[in-house]
């Protein structure tokens, strides 16, 4: 649903995906004024696309004012974010605070990363992120693995792991709920950080070992109860029963005692409490099953 008049709204969300379906709802309750585009204009929405090689601003006159606009769609490389901030700007009378949503991606030292750690300046994204925080003093809220509602991350096995040699290589997985990506945006638009770059977790470091160990013996004992099992394929239950093989040998040939494993020998690890600390809230969907 659309909401805004004439004064504009508090909130402008610049494409309208699988993060509005928690944020929308919550603006609702909390009584936020706001409107939203998609490409097609469904659901009551603006439409509306960016194109970041057009230097026409017709497309941004459609736009409301805003307080803060929000752009969920990925900017790379350099010029995108700058030809965004102004044909906005251009179009309207007050500049407003702009949000991108980023990724975690752009940290990949084998170590604890933070808000404050090096990141990859070469990073399409990362660069673009940069140019929206010199040039409009945007913040950045990079976002962990994005779950809820029907995106699990157990259904993200099958995707990752093909093979013994590919579940060896998996160390740490970090993820944020998307009742809680539309908290932090209401916080970070509420108390907004320009120039700054949060790092966004639920401030749980996974072990994909744990997890994988944990999803195969869940659905095994599912395809054991007469009430749950005839929903399970016998070539899922073989297959779970071998994920399960697989990370037993592994944790016998690598010398692991017990899962989950400590952090040192994950890699990459994300400490997420940065963010939610300087807002004064903390993530409420607690640890993935």
């Amino acid at each position: 649903m659309l909401i805004f008049q004439d004064d504009g709204v508090e909130l402008l969300i610049l494409g309208a995906g699988w993060t509005s379906t928690f944020l929308i709802p919550l603006l609702v309750r909390k009584e936020i004024k706001y409107a939203a585009t998609t490409t097609t204009g469904r659901d009551g929405t603006i439409r509306f696309r960016f194109d970041p090689n057009s230097t026409d601003p017709t497309p941004f006159r459609t736009l409301p004012y805003a307080e803060t606009v929000l752009i969920t769609f990925p900017l790379r490389g350099k010029g995108q974010a700058v030809n965004l901030v102004r044909m906005y700007e251009s179009t309207h009378k007050h500049r407003p605070h702009f949000i991108l949503l980023g990724a975690t991606s752009i940290w990949t030292a084998s170590q604890w990363q933070d808000d404050w750690s090096p990141h990859e300046r070469a990073d399409p994204r990362a660069v673009a992120e940069d140019e929206l925080m010199t040039r409009a003093d945007g913040a950045v809220l990079n976002l962990a693995g994005l779950y809820g509602a029907s995106r699990q991350p157990r259904d993200w096995v099958d995707r990752v792991v093909k093979s013994k040699a590919d579940l060896k290589k998996k160390g740490a997985l970090h993820v944020i709920h998307g009742e809680d990506v539309a908290r932090a945006i209401v916080a970070l638009h509420r108390n907004f950080t320009p120039g700054k770059r949060w790092l966004l977790s639920d401030m749980h470091v996974y072990d994909w070992w744990d997890l994988t160990q944990d999803w195969a013996v869940q659905t095994l004992a599912s395809a054991e109860n007469d009430s749950e099992g005839a929903d399970i394929a016998p070539a899922e239950v073989e297959k779970q029963k071998q994920m399960l093989a697989w990370v037993g040998e592994l944790m016998v040939e690598q010398g692991v005692r017990a899962l989950p494993r400590d952090t040192s020998s994950l890699g990459r690890t994300l400490d997420g409490r940065g963010f939610w600390r300087v807002m004064g809230i903390w993530p409420t969907q607690g640890r993935i099953r």
